[in-house]
């Protein structure tokens, strides 16, 4: 092998992206060297309990307690701990070391992102996430580096892979939601808890970072719309069917006029996708991200959204990057928020809707609800009715909508809601991709 440079690699944490991280670096070491141009010794291994079964056989002497020691002799520090604390304070004690920082850590990045960057910027550091917001497919790299000579306008994705299974095989077979998610636990696709993927709050945090490169604006994340899939039952999946649609638990960032100004939208909610949109042929647990630029135009990202071995292949090529930059010297790369564009509520959004309504099955009523919504500015497209019962017999609306904004549509729905002719609000859905 060449005799080239050696540089000291720190792993934090051996779970399961954590130890195929290091199996790939024990086992490929050679080839990564020359992809590098550096040698990288994996100097240890930082874990809370040295004795815990792991995914991979790997040396035992790898393993230390003492993450301090580990952090501050490290040219590469490998942050796989997940959480907020004690990663926080690992990264902010490796910056100030000297060192780079490869990190999945997603929830960190969305909540302390700028605290972080800013630190490495201080000290010519940087901070590598390419892990962060789709496992191993490449998604931070061409919207930091491949697309900074574009203006990207539209980003949707879908960025959970727990929720994109369930709601696909809710599509496929007609499952019941508390029957697949009970499949998805059972196979490791979900949590005991799964409250993080099916409220959206992981792909939300997911969502605020993919927002803060394609639009270089901090993007908090507090400032993103979010909701979960538990609401969507195997009746809504068949009428989305009917009208030509799929339903995906979405991310979506978007430049968008108001106020008079640019601004920024970043939301994530469940969404009707056309059957004919790549998005709406993405199955199982696999993730897509969907990006639209004024220049480059459409471009799809998709494959595996986790997994180790796979979100080892994402965290193993930002190891190699930061390796090539100790070699070539110079400050690190810093992220770029200069644009600070607002970030508005989701009032402000302008898309379609599809709305259910159960009502009384009466003359006059359809006449109603379609005062109703007209008086609120929403315009309607498309009506499909069904009629059930026979004795009191009632009525299903599904109502398509042209455009409308996000906040005429909540205040319709609310007027509808307290119709006497509306027994009951089954549903709203936006539409999205078209």
């Amino acid at each position: 092998m060449t005799d080239y440079r050696r540089l000291r690699v720190a792993l934090l944490g051996a779970g399961a992206v954590g130890s195929q991280v290091a199996a790939l670096l024990l086992r490929h070491g050679d080839e990564l060297a020359d992809r590098a141009g550096a040698a990288l010794e994996l100097a240890g291994i930082a874990v809370r309990d040295v004795d815990a079964p792991r995914d991979v056989e790997l040396p035992k002497e790898l393993f230390t307690t003492d993450a301090e020691s580990l952090i501050l002799g490290a040219d590469i520090v490998i942050e796989l701990i997940g959480g907020i604390e004690p990663a926080r304070s690992n990264i902010l004690q490796a910056i100030g070391s000297g060192a780079d920082v490869v990190t999945a850590n997603k929830a960190l990045l969305a909540t302390h992102g700028p605290e972080l960057f800013e630190a490495a910027d201080r000290v010519g550091a940087s901070v590598y996430y390419e892990a962060a917001a789709a496992g191993a497919i490449p998604i931070i790299r061409p919207l930091r580096d491949s697309l900074a000579g574009d203006r990207v306008v539209r980003i949707m994705g879908i960025v959970n892979g727990t929720t994109n299974y369930i709601l696909d095989r809710m599509d496929t077979e007609g499952a019941d939601f508390a029957d697949v998610l009970a499949d998805a636990q059972r196979l490791g696709y979900a949590e005991a808890d799964p409250t993080a993927d099916v409220e959206g709050y992981d792909a939300a945090q997911k969502a605020a970072i993919l927002a803060s490169l394609a639009f270089h604006t901090a993007v908090p994340l507090d400032a993103v719309h979010r909701e979960g899939i538990t609401s969507i039952t195997a009746s809504m999946i068949e009428e989305a069917r009917a009208a030509g649609f799929v339903i995906k638990l979405l991310a979506v960032c978007e430049r968008i006029e108001a106020n008079g100004a640019e601004s920024i939208s970043v939301r994530v909610y469940p969404a009707l996708v056309p059957a004919t949109h790549p998005l709406a042929s993405v199955h199982g647990a696999n993730n897509a991200v969907f990006v639209e630029a004024e220049a480059a135009g459409s471009l799809m990202f998709y494959g595996a959204g986790a997994g180790g071995v796979q979100t080892a292949s994402a965290v193993l090529g930002d190891v190699v990057s930061a390796a090539r930059r100790h070699i070539a010297g110079g400050v690190g790369v810093g992220e770029s928020t200069r644009a600070n564009l607002p970030i508005v509520p989701i009032g402000h959004v302008t898309t379609r809707y599809q709305i259910t309504l159960e009502v009384s099955d009466a003359p006059g009523v359809l006449a109603t609800v379609a005062g109703i919504l007209s008086d609120g500015g929403v315009s309607v497209a498309t009506v499909v009715q069904t009629v059930e019962g026979e004795d009191e017999p009632t009525a299903r609306l599904i109502i398509g909508t042209h455009r409308a904004t996000e906040q005429a549509l909540s205040d319709t729905v609310a007027v509808l809601a307290g119709s006497d002719v509306v027994a009951r609000v089954v549903s709203v859905l936006r539409v999205e991709g078209e």
